[in-house]
């Protein structure tokens, strides 16, 4: 018995608790966790296309910087660099702004599962607020195999100790019931 106690403690997870961004990044990183553990995968094709995007936003940066040609002879080019470098970065903005929003995990359907669609789990933590809202929603809202999206919010000194350390037994069962909520069959009515 020992040997659990010690391996549940050996790397707590520890948050400064006056700052929220501390308390949201320690929860969202467990998060896929838990999600994880009920059998879904992570679908990382949004982080590629946003990686993709940098990579040639950074590309177009470094031609500039380093084309072979010194400045007064080169300013068209430059300012062909300049342009695609700042449209570019607005469609990154619009992608992350439009398909990612608050999501901090995109998962493939469970493997044997009827459903057809993955899951969206997305989280917020406002400023000056404890509230914590998870929130799970299908991956294509517009499926017949959608399920209803869920919500949970709880405040987060429900999941810390006083001195910031999480207590992840406490985190993981809020969480799974909330997949468990989404995965299940919905009552019919009468």
């Amino acid at each position: 018995m020992p040997e659990k106690a010690e391996m549940a403690n050996k790397n707590p997870k520890k948050a400064n608790l006056l700052d929220h961004h501390s308390i949201k990044h320690i929860l969202d990183e467990t998060v896929p966790e838990i999600v994880s553990s009920r059998g879904y995968v992570e679908d990382v094709r949004m982080s590629n296309i946003r990686l993709l995007m940098g990579s040639i936003i950074i590309v177009i940066a470094l031609v500039a910087q380093f084309y072979k040609k010194k400045f007064p002879e080169n300013r068209d080019f430059l300012i062909g660099c300049i342009a695609l470098y700042i449209v570019f970065n607005v469609i990154l903005q619009l992608f992350i702004h439009t398909k990612e929003k608050n999501a901090i995990l995109f998962t493939y359907p469970r493997e044997g599962s009827f459903s057809s669609t993955g899951l969206v789990v997305s989280s917020k933590l406002p400023r000056f607020s404890d509230l914590y809202t998870l929130t799970i929603t299908s991956a294509d809202p517009k499926s017949i195999s959608a399920g209803r999206p869920v919500e949970l919010t709880k405040s987060v000194t429900q999941w810390f100790t006083k001195d910031g350390v999480l207590v992840e037994g406490l985190f993981w069962k809020d969480v799974l019931s909330l997949v468990d909520e989404y995965t299940a069959e919905p009552k019919k009515k009468k």
